[in-house]
């Protein structure tokens, strides 16, 4: 377990005493401790930088080490704000409710997969994508969503471009206005589809 993971979990369970961290709801953790990396590395002007992982996780214990307590606030606001974006944006669809609704997204996603893994420096425009999210008030799931986003830009452009360059401007510029059309809309924008037979279960 890491140092942000350690923070998060007990922030979290706090806030939450419900979730089970460590077991049932361990995506929650896997996925807050992703955006507060994400949301950090904003703040911190570390994007598209090499090894900003391990700079990110030193800067952060020799904040903790410095300023404990106003980490401690610092994390414990974030994860409020950050739970309430969840409670706002996660929608959980038990077995196959709205599947129809979503068919045509996922092809469009399933579709995109193959040119998704051919992209070279798809993680930097990741970053990118995510960078813009949080710039625009958008905390949680980014990773997820600016996936997705590239994802849907790759699969329903079907244009063919005179050379990479091109084809990977265009896809950032139209996928980044995507982003901030999708940072002023409300409601739910990552759906999690749970088994029937997980709520049918007598614990």
């Amino acid at each position: 377990m890491n140092f942000i993971e350690i923070l998060l979990s007990e922030k979290l369970k706090n806030k939450n005493p419900m979730l089970d961290v460590f077991g049932a709801d361990r995506k929650v953790l896997q996925i807050a401790c992703q955006d507060l990396t994400n949301y950090l590395k904003v703040h911190w002007n570390m994007v598209g930088r090499e090894a900003n992982e391990w700079e990110l996780a030193d800067k952060l214990e020799e904040f903790y080490q410095k300023e404990p307590k106003e980490l401690e606030e610092f994390i414990d606001l974030w994860t409020g704000i950050w739970l309430k974006k969840w409670s706002e944006r996660v929608k959980l669809l038990i077995g196959n409710e709205d599947s129809k609704k979503w068919d045509k997204v996922t092809k469009i996603l399933n579709n995109a997969e193959p040119l998704w893994r051919r992209l070279s420096n798809r993680k930097e425009l990741q970053e990118v994508v995510v960078s813009t999210l949080i710039r625009n008030g958008e905390i949680c799931g980014t990773s997820i969503l600016a996936e997705n986003l590239l994802k849907m830009e790759l699969g329903e452009n079907k244009r063919k471009y005179a050379t990479e360059k091109e084809q990977k401007l265009n896809l950032i510029n139209n996928t980044l206005r995507r982003a901030r059309e999708l940072t002023r809309s409300k409601g739910p924008l990552i759906f999690v589809r749970i088994d029937k037979g997980y709520y049918n279960n007598d614990f």
